[in-house]
């Protein structure tokens, strides 16, 4: 087993071990996919990634971190991706799609405008909901309780973007439940102070999560299904990696093929221990303890450290997500340095390793 060899979950074969992460990319108007979408993932999807995920997409309006995030409510999102979808097809990488809920994360400002609540003025909104009432920090919106209505109204909302997702042509869903969005507010003790059969205890925390994945499963039988965790809050009082074991088990049995195993985002004064490879610990203990494929993300950057994480079975994918940003192209590179040979696209073959032009009889000029 190694970075460039094949992987299949339920029916669905990964080319390679490499995926890109999901990654907000914070240009969309009203949820829609647009020409910066086709070229963003396309890109790396010529780059010879196995696997490639869209950014989080809401199941509901106000499932948004900011108002210009990608959204999966209505059928017309999904007519938008379908084109998108099927080019990452003809490259030969399997396309992905995260399904999200902010909880209350939700009507914020993107990274680079501040790190506030957007004002309905702005285009923001005030329904924002989460377990309990509790707002994220000072500067974000004070969440409204959801009641059992509404909890079962955002189990049906990830149920139908599943199911818009699989006929778009998807054939990963990954159900985001880390970084302090919705699913993860559930299963943190910090945000979720609930008294009833989904607070308290770990188990009654991972109830919202399994209902999710059970639902999503029998709509999308045949697609693989991912679900990505923050394994720790990184805090005291916390969700602890033990928990963590015990939700990933919950998830396998309510239908999940992988666990993408991440961390942090439920509080803002974590203290994160970040360095290389940092969180791959947490996807080697989940997949030996809960006896289910995981995924390794965070700050894996380097071919040797990426193949390593697969052939000594810490995970069974890597995700990349800022070396990608900085390198579309990663996994055709990272395939040159490990002397494996990965098919170039027929457009790029001039420049596929050193020596082509000449090889190819191409000029300087031509080139």
């Amino acid at each position: 087993m190694s970075l460039f060899n094949p992987l299949t979950l339920r029916g669905v074969t990964l080319p390679n071990r490499i995926a890109v992460s999901p990654m907000c990319q914070y240009s969309c108007d009203n949820g829609f996919a647009n020409d910066w979408h086709l070229v963003h993932l396309g890109s790396r999807a010529v780059g010879g990634a196995g696997l490639v995920f869209t950014e989080a997409a809401a199941v509901a309006p106000e499932g948004r971190i900011s108002p210009e995030d990608l959204g999966i409510w209505d059928d017309k999102h999904a007519e938008a991706l379908a084109p998108i979808v099927r080019f990452l097809k003809t490259q030969g990488s399997i396309p992905g799609i995260q399904l999200a809920h902010a909880g209350r994360k939700a009507s914020t400002h993107r990274p680079w405008e501040g790190n506030d609540a957007v004002l309905p003025e702005q285009g923001g909104w005030t329904d924002v909901w989460a377990p309990s009432p509790i707002p994220f920090s000072a500067d974000y919106v004070s969440p409204k309780e959801l009641d059992r209505a509404g909890i079962d109204r955002i189990v049906k909302a990830f149920t139908d973007s599943a199911a818009r997702s699989a006929g778009a042509g998807f054939e990963v869903v990954e159900i985001h439940a880390a970084h302090g969005y919705l699913l993860h507010e559930f299963l943190s003790p910090l945000s979720n102070k609930r008294a009833d059969e989904y607070g308290g205890n770990s188990e009654n925390r991972a109830r919202m999560l399994k209902r999710v994945v059970s639902a999503v499963r029998e709509r999308i039988p045949e697609l693989a299904l991912f679900v990505r965790l923050s394994v720790t809050d990184w805090v005291e009082g916390g969700l602890t990696v033990e928990e963590s074991v015990e939700v990933a088990r919950i998830a396998k049995q309510a239908g999940a093929d992988l666990i993408d195993c991440s961390s942090g985002g439920s509080v803002p004064n974590a203290s994160i221990p970040v360095g290389a490879g940092y969180q791959t610990p947490f996807a080697e203990r989940i997949r030996r303890e809960a006896s289910v494929p995981t995924g390794a993300v965070g700050l894996i950057t380097g071919p040797e450290q990426a193949d390593h994480i697969i052939r000594t079975g810490q995970a069974d994918i890597v995700l990349l997500a800022r070396e990608m940003l900085r390198d579309p192209y990663w996994p055709l590179h990272a395939a040159e340095e490990l002397n494996v040979k990965m098919s170039w696209p027929v457009q790029y073959l001039r420049a596929a390793s050193k020596g082509s032009t000449a090889r190819h009889g191409l000029t300087e000029l031509e080139d």
